[in-house]
C-alpha cells in the first residue's frame, strides 16, 4: 500500500447524488439503510455529502437522510465528491455536470440512457483524460445485469446478436393486448393507471427509450460506436388487435424488440462487408422463444455469442428499487477502485464497423392481403415477390363474402417470407398495393426468431 493509500485508509468515500425522483430516492434510502454492508464490501464507508434537487423546500421526510443534504446547487456539489451518481436524466444539465465532476476527479455512475446513447464517446474520453471511471449499468434494463456481462464477462468472446425486450411499458401494453384482447388505447390507459406508463407515454410507445438502449447495447457488444440516431426506430402505436390475432394464429406473440446483430451485406460487386444492424420495432416472435414468454412490465435480453452460445437475462427493467440496485452495484465497483487503485474498462470501439441502414437489415415479413377471388391472383402476387428477389415460405388463403352491393367474392391472403433485405421486402409490399387484384394490404409485420 502506498503512503497516500495508508493516509486515507479510514477516510470515507464521499458520494454526491444528482436527482431525487423515484430512482434517486431509492438510491438515497439504500445508501443509508445498507451503509454498514456497503462499507464492508467496499473497504471504506460511503458518505453521502449532498443530494441535488430542483426544489429544496419539498417535503422529503420519508427519506432517512439529513434534510441539510438537499441542495439546488448541483454545480458546486459535483466538485466535492469522490463519486457522483447522476439520475436526473436528459442531456443537459446532466452532461455538463458529469464533465465537471470528472474534471474535479470524481468517478461517475449514471442511469441516463439518452445521454449515454448520444454522448457516450465524449464522456468516455473525459473519463480517460481525468483518470476516473464511468459506469452505467442502470441505463439499460433496470436491475438486470446485462451491460457488465457484455462489457466484461464476454470480453473474450464474439457476440453475434443481442435481442431484447428493454421497455417495460410497451411489453405490458402488448402483453395485455395478447392475453385480454384489449385494444392499444385501452391497454395504455391501464398501464398509466398502474404507474407503468407516464402521462405522456410517447418516449415508450414510439420506441425512443428502447432505441437509446439498443445503441448502448450495440456499442458494447460490437466494439463500435452506435448512436441513437443510427438506430432504426418504429413504435407500437400502429399495432392492431388484428396483428395480435394474426400472431396468435402462428403461435407467435407481438413484442417490441431491440435487435442488435453483427452481419454481412453483399454489395453489387459480390463482395461481403461486415457491419452492424441495430433496430427497434414490433415483431412477431414464437411463443416458444425465451422472449416469447416475457410477461407484464418485465424486461429480458437474449444474447448469442460464438463460444458462450445462447444466454438469457431476465428481470425487472424499471422502478425505483430495481434501478437503484444496479446503480449501487456500480457504486461499489467504482468505490473499490478508489480503495485498491485501478480503473474499470473504458470505451472499446476498435472494431469501428459500419452501421447498416434498415433497408440493408435481413428480416422476414408477415403480410396480410385482401384480394379478389379470381384466377391468376396468386400468380400475380407470387410474381411481385419474385421480381424483388423475395422468397415465399408459406401462403394461407381464406375466402370471405363479397362486399355489400358487390358480387365478387374476396379472399384473405397471408404470406410469410423467407429472410431478405428489408428494402426488398418493403418494395414488394409497395408493388403488391399497386396490383388491381389487391383490394388492400391489411397488415405488415416483421417476424423474428423463427
Amino acid at each position: 500500500m502506498s503512503d497516500s493509500q495508508q493516509s486515507t485508509a479510514g477516510r470515507p468515500i464521499t458520494v454526491a447524488l444528482l436527482g431525487c425522483g423515484v430512482v434517486g430516492s431509492s438510491v438515497a434510502r439504500m445508501l443509508t439503510e445498507h451503509a454498514d454492508d456497503l462499507a464492508a464490501r467496499v473497504g471504506r464507508p460511503l458518505e453521502l455529502v449532498g443530494i441535488a434537487v430542483r426544489r429544496a423546500g419539498r417535503d422529503r421526510s420519508d427519506l432517512p437522510v439529513d434534510p441539510a443534504l438537499f441542495t439546488t446547487d448541483a454545480e458546486s456539489l459535483v466538485t466535492k465528491a469522490d463519486i457522483v451518481i447522476e439520475v436526473i436524466g436528459g442531456i443537459e444539465p446532466a452532461k455538463s455536470l458529469i464533465e465537471s465532476a470528472m474534471k474535479h476527479g470524481a468517478s461517475v455512475v449514471s442511469a441516463n440512457k439518452a445521454l449515454l446513447a448520444e454522448a457516450g464517446p465524449s464522456l468516455y474520453a473525459a473519463a480517460a483524460e481525468h483518470g476516473v471511471d464511468l459506469y452505467y449499468e442502470a441505463a439499460v434494463a433496470g436491475a438486470i445485469p446485462i451491460l457488465r456481462p457484455i462489457r466484461e464477462s464476454l470480453a473474450g468472446d464474439d457476440v453475434r446478436k443481442v435481442l431484447g425486450i428493454v421497455n417495460g411499458t410497451t411489453n405490458y401494453v402488448l402483453d395485455k393486448m395478447d392475453t385480454t384482447g384489449q385494444g392499444f388505447a385501452e391497454a395504455v390507459e391501464q398501464a398509466q393507471a398502474l404507474g407503468y406508463a407516464e402521462a405522456d407515454p410517447t418516449a415508450d410507445v414510439e420506441g425512443f427509450d428502447a432505441a437509446a438502449k439498443a445503441a448502448i447495447l450495440a456499442s458494447l457488444a460490437f466494439h463500435t460506436r452506435v448512436s441513437s440516431e443510427q438506430v432504426y426506430r418504429e413504435g407500437i402505436t400502429e399495432v392492431s388487435s388484428a396483428d395480435v390475432q394474426a400472431a396468435r394464429e402462428m403461435d407467435c406473440v407481438v413484442k417490441l424488440l431491440a435487435i442488435c446483430e453483427r452481419t454481412e451485406v453483399v454489395g453489387d460487386d459480390g463482395v461481403a462487408t461486415a457491419g452492424v444492424s441495430v433496430r427497434v420495432h414490433p415483431a412477431m416472435i414464437p411463443r416458444s422463444h425465451p422472449l416469447g414468454g416475457v410477461r407484464d412490465a418485465f424486461n429480458a435480453v437474449f444474447v448469442e455469442a460464438d463460444a458462450a452460445g445462447q444466454l438469457m437475462f431476465y428481470g425487472k427493467g424499471a422502478g425505483g428499487d430495481p434501478t437503484a440496485s444496479a446503480v449501487l452495484g456500480d457504486v461499489v465497483a467504482v468505490a473499490r477502485h478508489r480503495v485498491g487503485g485501478g480503473r474499470g474498462p473504458g470505451e472499446s470501439a476498435y472494431a469501428d464497423l459500419p452501421v447498416f441502414t434498415m433497408g440493408q437489415a435481413l428480416t422476414r415479413y408477415h403480410i396480410s392481403l385482401e384480394v379478389a377471388d379470381r384466377p391468376g391472383v396468386l400468380a400475380q402476387v407470387a410474381t411481385a415477390f419474385a421480381e424483388h428477389g423475395v422468397s415465399i415460405e408459406t401462403v394461407r388463403q381464406q375466402l370471405v363474402g363479397p362486399e355489400e352491393g358487390q358480387t365478387e367474392t374476396r379472399a384473405n391472403l397471408i404470406v410469410v417470407t423467407h429472410t431478405a433485405p428489408d428494402a426488398s421486402l418493403s418494395a414488394t409490399v409497395e408493388a403488391l398495393a399497386q396490383l388491381d387484384t389487391v383490394r388492400e394490404v391489411t397488415s405488415v409485420m416483421r417476424v423474428e426468431g423463427l
